[in-house]
């Protein structure tokens, strides 16, 4: 199982030196589109680089839904997070009303093929997919392991017709529902469901541990 913390950009060097030699591997919550420049207040993946990052977080559910973030945005994001060596975990998710109109693939489609658009099969081995169901996330609604599972094997398929069915069986698909200590392995043992992308869950250390312990198991 591999494990990566993902925190804001201010703690990224001071939880690197508290990581040291581990095996957890450190990610960022986002990155400029730009390689380098001239860009204030941005953090390139350069800079990413320099910190010894390994992931990072594109198109997470709140940078789409507050911040406006675009699929053009993710998607240059993305082939610079390449282009750089970094691992991007591109987000895709819908809205409550996009899931109650039967809109959740169209909608899930749409950022995929927008997020992914150039990338090549051979590059999109390097990625991993996160499914966010937007609705599940903070509002004590759940999706089912089978609603999700369902989910997982919309986007394993667009994977396929995208990239071959090679690349679709090689990217590990997570998913970033609310995930818990006490639904992560029925989640986990889904067929499509390869990880967790845990969100406040993670922010207690025991609780982090039995997520990490179910994925294990």
């Amino acid at each position: 199982v591999d494990v990566a913390v993902c925190p804001p950009f201010v703690y990224l060097d001071a939880v690197r030196e508290a990581l040291g030699s581990s095996s957890v591997k450190l990610g960022a919550q986002n990155m400029y589109f730009e390689g380098n420049g001239a860009f204030t207040g941005e953090t390139s993946a350069e800079m990413l680089n320099d910190l010894k990052c390994t992931y990072v977080i594109l198109g997470h559910s709140e940078r789409r839904n507050v911040i406006g973030e675009t699929n053009e945005e993710i998607n240059r994001k993305t082939r610079v997070a390449l282009a750089q060596g970094l691992i991007p975990i591109v987000c895709v998710g819908e809205l409550l009303e996009q899931r109650e109109a039967g809109q959740t693939m169209k909608v899930i489609e749409e950022q995929f093929t927008g997020s992914l658009a150039g990338v090549t099969p051979e590059e999109a081995k390097g990625i991993v997919i996160a499914y966010e169901p937007v609705w599940a996330i903070g509002t004590g609604r759940v999706a089912t392991p089978e609603q999700a599972e369902e989910v997982h094997a919309g986007i394993r398929q667009l994977l396929s017709d995208q990239f071959g069915a090679d690349v679709a069986a090689a990217v590990r698909i997570q998913y970033g529902g609310s995930v818990k200590p006490d639904n992560a392995a029925e989640l986990m043992s889904q067929p499509n469901i390869d990880g967790a992308l845990v969100g406040g869950a993670a922010l207690k250390a025991d609780g982090f541990a039995a997520i990490i312990a179910a994925a294990k198991s």
